[in-house]
């Protein structure tokens, strides 16, 4: 056998080199090609098979009634002190490419109240907005806008709550003519229009007035143009009004 070749019944020569020379190198040109076909087709396969982007949380996805019906659920185990164990870890990871809250609340800067616990939402669930008197004005409008329009959020809860104090100090100083220190005064005329569509009416003028400026910034933001009045329109989003209770966590949303 030839030590060169291999074949046990050739003549080992120039020629017989040329021909090895010849036949090596074909093979290794078709090796080639092969190849580089091969690794072409694998990245045709992986392009194909690449799924599309998908939400960060899928669960999230829904018609705004199903997202209010999941909200007040959240609601029922919370007061009934029956949350849910949230895996933080698990949730950080999966939210680091993005976000699709499933609702958007805006609420009254109180530290009594927390939508995150009252509704038992994990990351990611609630896009949150917090101003005294929860107050609908252009730049928490802008941000609901961007939760509507870019995270295709479904859902506004106005939650306002009992014994807020920006309602009983816009009424003191509306009924005393009285001028707050600061910035409040502009709190005072945000409240106002609140304050006197309740006067006279039976019941009492705090928790009137609290309500009605829920109310009020619910249907200030259903006709907000040109973004959240068409969302509106269209039924992609829907813009609910609500009261916290304080002494059970209930939260009762207004007809």
């Amino acid at each position: 056998m030839c030590q060169a070749c291999g074949f046990t019944d050739v003549i080992h020569g120039s020629k017989m080199r040329r021909r090895a020379f010849v036949f090596g190198a074909a093979t290794a040109g078709a090796l080639t090609v092969v190849g580089s076909a091969s690794a072409q087709g694998r990245k045709s396969q992986s392009k194909q098979a690449k799924p599309s982007s998908a939400p960060p949380k899928p669960d999230n996805v829904m018609n705004p009634d199903d997202a209010l019906a999941r909200l007040m659920e959240g609601n029922r185990r919370y007061q009934k002190g029956i949350a849910r164990r949230h895996d933080f870890f698990a949730e950080r990871e999966a939210l680091v490419s993005g976000q699709n809250p499933y609702a958007a609340i805006l609420s009254c800067a109180d530290s009594r109240i927390a939508p995150e616990y009252a509704f038992d939402s994990s990351r990611g669930d609630l896009f949150v907005v917090r101003v005294a008197g929860n107050v609908a004005n252009p730049y928490n409008i802008a941000s609901l806008e961007y939760a509507v329009e870019v995270l295709k959020t479904p859902l506004i809860l106005v939650l306002c709550h009992e014994a807020c104090g920006a309602v009983k100090s816009a009424i003191s100083s509306i009924q005393d003519h009285t001028t707050l220190p600061g910035h409040l005064p502009t709190l005072v005329a945000a409240l106002t229009p609140a304050v006197e569509a309740v006067r006279g009416r039976q019941g009492d003028l705090q928790e009137n007035a609290t309500a009605e400026n829920a109310r009020m910034c619910a249907r200030m933001l259903e006709t907000a143009t040109p973004l959240l009045s068409a969302a509106v329109n269209e039924k992609r989003v829907k813009v609910v009004s609500g009261i916290y209770r304080l002494a059970d966590g209930r939260v009762d949303l207004f007809a």
